[in-house]
């Protein structure tokens, strides 16, 4: 077609227009050789530019799709509105490798993989936030570790906020895994650096309270209530501000944030699970180290046992390294989180609510007792990691200790208390 046209204009231009003339015809006759030149070029040009459509390189095809993915976005921030918000979640941290997620690490499953997939399945957030957790704002109040449970994590990030929102993030997470509440909070709200305190609880058998020469398998064990009554004196010793630099690892004794503030600490009434006795010790403080929280326990377990002098506690505190033993992960669950400067600034501002989450009580508890203690219950009754580990409590030489200095590495996990 295009060649025809060619010709055509040629044989126009140097034949038939001089012809045309020489008979009369005038100058411009509608096979003006202007005009119909330029209808030629038009097509010429109309063709090219399908040619060039056609042969369209991959990055230009590329930066139409995200033109028109950045297209849809627009749309639906406009169709509902980003907010950021706090969500109340609960978990059972059995089969993952803690709450926080590594990216560049995969192939340990965490509790904020399964979170930030059901976000963008749920159309919360965009499916790019879900490689980058910082454009949505994400943060967490702990970094509960491998196997750690949850029944009070607070995160706080920006969200769509889509309709049945709680619903639909459900939809799309594990029956192990809820999110039980959220609330919207200020612009500048940071789970992390507004948690005032946490809470964590700890449940064990009480058969680990039995003497050390006790048969420690025996589960027809029962707590007597002087023993538990000896227990609570102990852990009532933790209260207050002390150096902790030997319940963690990589702390100086002069490195200043080894000093933790503990507000309450204690072991509840026991109670019977599948013929075993098991009890919950509880305990709040501003922030915990790795470790502290199960080396607190380990080293009471070891002072009830009858392995050391309870004086080891108060000597824990000093300059000299101390060996204390570790407890078991297992048991361990971050109950509540606390905002109490947040609820006072901003709770009775009209626009946010206080972080208290007094409404979902009942959903935590139901919880609790579907996912968290049968698990623990029966993983202790099969695996015997309490029993274990009790077994090897003789090794540790309480009285020794060595004065040197250890590296002033900050390990400070806020939270992470498990390995």
């Amino acid at each position: 077609m295009l060649r025809c046209c060619r010709i055509i204009q040629i044989l126009s231009r140097h034949t038939l227009i001089p012809a045309l003339k020489n008979k009369g015809w005038p100058e411009d006759p509608i096979l003006n050789s202007r005009g119909f030149c330029m209808s030629c070029k038009m097509t010429e040009e109309s063709a090219d530019t399908q040619i060039k459509a056609l042969k369209r390189p991959a990055d230009t095809l590329a930066e139409t799709e995200h033109e028109d993915k950045k297209l849809k976005t627009d749309q639906e921030e406009r169709k509902y509105p980003k907010k950021k918000v706090a969500l109340l979640m609960a978990y059972s941290g059995k089969g993952y490798y803690g709450m926080q997620r590594n990216a560049k690490n995969s192939q340990f499953r965490t509790i904020e993989d399964e979170l930030v997939t059901a976000l963008v399945r749920a159309g919360c957030i965009p499916e790019g936030h879900g490689d980058d957790m910082k454009k949505m704002s994400f943060q967490r109040c702990a970094r509960t570790d491998k196997g750690v449970s949850a029944a009070g994590q607070v995160v706080s990030l920006k969200v769509w906020m889509i309709d049945n929102i709680l619903d639909k993030m459900n939809a799309h997470l594990p029956p192990h895994i809820r999110i039980l509440g959220y609330k919207r909070v200020t612009g500048g709200f940071n789970s992390k650096n507004n948690c005032e305190a946490r809470t964590y609880s700890y449940m064990l058998p009480t058969v680990s309270f039995s003497p050390k020469d006790y048969n420690q398998e025996d589960t027809s064990f029962r707590l007597s209530s002087e023993t538990l009554q000896k227990v609570n004196q102990l852990f009532g010793l933790y209260k207050g501000t002390h150096n902790f630099h030997n319940f963690t690892s990589q702390k100086g004794p002069r490195d200043p944030s080894a000093k933790r503030y503990i507000t309450h600490m204690s072991c509840g009434e026991p109670f019977v699970r599948q013929e075993a006795e098991f009890a919950v010790i509880t305990v709040r403080g501003q922030s915990f180290m790795m470790h502290q929280i199960r080396k607190m326990i380990g080293l009471v377990i070891a002072v009830v046992k009858g392995y050391v002098d309870e004086e080891v506690i108060e000597r824990s505190w000093g300059e000299d390294k101390v060996d204390v033993p570790k407890a078991p992960g297992l048991g361990l669950v971050l109950e509540r989180v606390h905002f109490d400067r947040y609820n006072k600034r901003f709770g009775g501002d009209g626009i946010h609510e206080t972080l208290e989450w007094t409404e979902e009580e009942e959903a935590i508890a139901a919880f609790k007792d579907e996912h968290i203690y049968p698990s623990i219950v029966e993983t202790e009754l099969h695996e015997k990691s309490m029993v274990n580990w009790m077994a090897t409590l003789y090794i540790h030489d309480f009285e020794a200790t060595a004065t040197g200095n250890q590296e002033c590495k900050d390990d400070d996990e806020d939270g992470n208390v498990s390995d």
